[in-house]
């Protein structure tokens, strides 16, 4: 039975990993199509996903990750926008309350409950690298976590995924995503792609060993997917891959 972890929340007793700049180390936790370890390859090696659009030009470092792990985040997966790579909505992670908006205001978060997410043990250049991509850029430059790692979370950029969250501390490292840095209830949803749904579902069928129907419930829950997807035609999604 596959058990997932809960990151260690970033309090007082953190104080010396939360200085970290930049940390050697960190959890990539994959929470959209990058759950799929072949889909996650594409960014670190180069290469054209099956379904994608964009063939990835790599990483500097295209080794694979040092561990996995199955993670469980605070918040909520929610779709929206328009996806460049898949078409439909791009998942987007919203952590809820539990962190401010990046822009610093106060005032509560929408979002709630727990999201599955794969944990990958990677290098700051890896993770810089990944995120470059996400933005349709060109990898090459490390990015800077200390606001990530001191505040819980830091916008380096205006795009889609340039938003970092840290999701607290796993085994020592910091737990680090890509999100946007809008709330789910400040934008308008938009139903995914049958090709990325599957994908999604896939990385949490081998990383978590949910079943198909359970993953399929999940997502078919998601704003973005519910009421456009049920949990039937997601689960058919993996009886035809």
């Amino acid at each position: 039975m596959i058990r997932p972890r809960r990151p260690e929340a970033l309090g007082p007793s953190a104080g010396g990993v939360r200085r970290l700049a930049p940390a050697d180390r960190l959890w990539y936790a994959a929470y959209g199509s990058n759950m799929h370890l072949d889909r996650l390859t594409c960014y670190l090696a180069g290469g054209r996903p099956p379904g994608g659009l964009r063939t990835h030009p790599g990483c500097r470092d295209p080794r694979g990750p040092a561990r996995t792990a199955p993670l469980l985040l605070p918040g909520q997966l929610y779709f929206a926008t328009e996806s460049r790579v898949w078409t439909g909505g791009s998942a987007f992670y919203d952590p809820g309350p539990g962190l401010p908006p990046a822009d610093g205001t106060a005032g509560p978060r929408s979002g709630g409950g727990e999201l599955p997410a794969r944990g990958y043990l990677l290098t700051l250049a890896q993770f810089s690298d990944i995120a470059a991509q996400e933005m349709h850029r060109e990898p090459g430059a490390d990015l800077d976590l200390t606001e990530a790692l001191a505040r819980g979370r830091a916008r380096s950029g205006p795009g889609r995924y340039e938003t970092l969250v840290c999701a607290g501390l796993l085994d020592g490292y910091p737990v680090l995503t890509l999100t946007a840095p809008w709330s789910s209830r400040d934008v308008a949803v938009n139903p995914p792609s049958a090709a990325y749904l599957r994908h999604i579902a896939a990385g949490i069928v081998a990383s978590h060993g949910w079943s198909p129907r359970r993953a399929a419930a999940y997502l078919a829950g998601c704003p973005g997917a519910a009421g456009h997807w049920t949990a039937e035609g997601i689960a058919a999604l993996l009886d035809d891959a």
